[in-house]
């Protein structure tokens, strides 16, 4: 199996942060590895024992507390399962899947099938959304009411913008280390409001692995005649990669009546007075549309 790190000593480094991440959170915690078709997940489990099961697919290229800890004000009413993406940085196997067919529908629904979930609510940002768009388009009978936030799969933004803030700055990252263009990068990703420990967090990643370049596919109105779950999408006027004017034009396409759409003037990564809007705006939608 070829590795999607670097160096063991990067690999290291990224999974002690994941722990150092980790220890912020108050739930208390299960972990354990589930076997699926395409190998060894790691799952996170916390929230309250009774409540209703929730799914939150992890940011791409990232580690798994960091786009969890987005969601940690759902932990005191639902039940959460939070698979590292396979593929992914964190303790998951290293088998990279295409997220351009089947392959995360059949992944999700062998995780669903160990822990005997029939059917139930979803949460992804970025990548993740494009991961739970794959299972909406193969198992919309998987889904009982899905939040995509910041999310893939539905329209990209300017290449030419991603290229002159993101690529080239990266570029100089990773020739020289140096820190002006990862503040940069962290900067435009946030709308100038990442914390140190993100920042950190990305820019070990960037450092020490090989990133996963493919985007999951642009959703087709096509692929979603059959699926029909109430729909939360939040996106951002100043998200580089997945920017809200070309979001919203395409969900309503994409959803129709079962569409809520929210849009603020954030970056890709919400700052924490967003995250607070966020978290209000699923609560309202979950009560409403996952009793």
């Amino acid at each position: 199996m070829k590795t999607i790190y670097k160096s063991q000593e990067g690999k290291e480094k990224i999974l002690s942060q994941y722990e150092e991440y980790l220890a912020q959170f108050d739930s208390l915690l299960e972990r354990e590895y589930v076997q699926t078709r395409f190998g060894s997940t790691h799952v996170l489990k916390m929230g309250k024992e009774d409540g209703k099961p929730l799914f939150i697919f992890q940011g791409g290229n990232c580690i798994n507390p960091v786009t969890l800890s987005w969601f940690k004000g759902l932990l005191k009413e639902y039940k959460i399962y939070a698979p590292d993406t396979i593929g992914h940085p964190g303790y998951s196997d290293e088998t990279r899947i295409s997220a351009s067919d089947k392959s995360f529908a059949h992944w999700i629904h062998d995780l669903m099938d160990y822990y005997q979930i029939e059917r139930c609510g979803f949460i992804g940002p970025s990548y993740g959304a494009g991961i739970i768009l794959r299972l909406a388009a193969f198992m919309p009978e998987k889904i009982e009411c899905a939040v995509l936030v910041a999310p893939a799969g539905v329209a990209l933004g300017s290449k030419l913008k991603m290229i002159k803030d993101i690529l080239v700055p990266l570029l100089i990252y990773k020739m020289n280390g140096s820190a002006k263009s990862l503040k940069q990068i962290a900067n435009v990703m946030s709308f100038n409001t990442m914390n140190s420990l993100d920042e950190s967090i990305i820019g070990n990643i960037f450092k020490y692995t090989y990133l996963e370049q493919e985007m999951p596919k642009l959703t087709s109105a096509e692929e979603l005649k059959k699926y029909g779950a109430p729909t939360l999408v939040i996106t951002g006027t100043e998200d580089v990669f997945f920017p809200e004017k070309q979001s919203s034009q395409k969900t309503a396409g994409l959803f129709g009546d079962q569409l809520e759409l929210k849009r603020y003037s954030m970056g890709h990564f919400p700052s924490e007075e967003y995250l607070e809007k966020i978290d209000t705006d699923i609560k309202t939608f979950l009560k409403k549309n996952y009793n």
